[in-house]
């Protein structure tokens, strides 16, 4: 008899409950062997909860991280601290699947949201997830944009999961994610700060006064990009560590 590994054992029960109810069927075998042959569980299950919201992957997005979950919460939170029931428009720039836009929409009732994705495989993808979690259609707006290229107007808060892992690091990223996740998702240039760099620089310009940015970035990199924060003109930072102490966020107050 196959001994099943901890992992191994953790994914067939997700498969079970999250696709096939409790059923073994030939189709569940098949996924066993994609599992098996390391495709990320999310995948061959299809979706992954995001806080509260239900994330589809069929298109095969990046798959949205417990660490972004994490800091979109905070997010959440601090925005309807410090704003309350006022209207507001935002911004979900590489927005991949959606789930940081969806859960934003989800949990906060007064706000307008559009996204921004440059890869145009993934329009359809969020379109898919805004239906799915019955989001009304006249709160949104997705843009297939190269960052800022094709945006127009100012928002109060900005949200950015940019590529930010250093081509110099690849060795370091897990098998499965190289093998099967959309690279330009993960990887920032050979330090990890290309796509950050015009994004910080850029970003401000597109910001109403007061505004927020919240963005995504990688723990080693923390001082480096302290000072292109410095350098693009921002005058209040702060950096927020992730529920298991790494340092993950960045929140500008301009």
């Amino acid at each position: 008899m196959e001994t099943q590994s901890p992992e191994l054992k953790r994914n067939t029960a997700w498969l079970l409950r999250d696709k096939y109810p409790g059923h073994f069927t030939g189709n569940f075998f098949y996924d066993m062997c994609r599992i098996k042959m390391g495709e990320p569980i999310d995948y061959v299950i299809g979706w992954i909860p995001f806080l509260g919201c239900r994330i589809d992957l069929s298109l095969k997005p990046f798959i949205p991280r417990s660490e972004t979950e994490y800091w979109v919460k905070q997010a959440i939170d601090g925005i309807n601290l410090r704003f309350g029931g006022k209207p507001l428009r935002m911004l979900d720039i590489f927005a991949g699947s959606g789930c940081i836009g969806i859960a934003a929409l989800k949990h906060l009732s007064n706000i307008w949201l559009d996204f921004v994705e440059k890869n145009e495989q993934y329009i359809p993808q969020i379109q898919k997830n805004l239906v799915l979690n019955h989001i009304d259609s006249t709160r949104t707006n997705v843009i297939q944009s190269d960052i800022f290229e094709n945006i127009h107007g100012n928002y109060d808060v900005i949200f950015a999961n940019p590529p930010y892992v250093p081509l110099a690091r690849r060795s370091t990223v897990a098998h499965s994610v190289c093998e099967y996740e959309p690279l330009t998702a993960v990887f920032g240039g050979t330090d990890g700060l290309d796509v950050i760099r015009r994004f910080l620089r850029e970003a401000r310009l597109y910001l109403n006064p007061e505004g927020i940015i919240w963005m995504e970035f990688d723990s080693p990199e923390k001082d480096k990009i302290n000072q292109l924060v410095e350098e693009s003109g921002y005058s209040r930072c702060e950096f927020l560590r992730d529920q298991f102490g790494e340092w993950r966020t960045l929140k500008i107050v301009v």
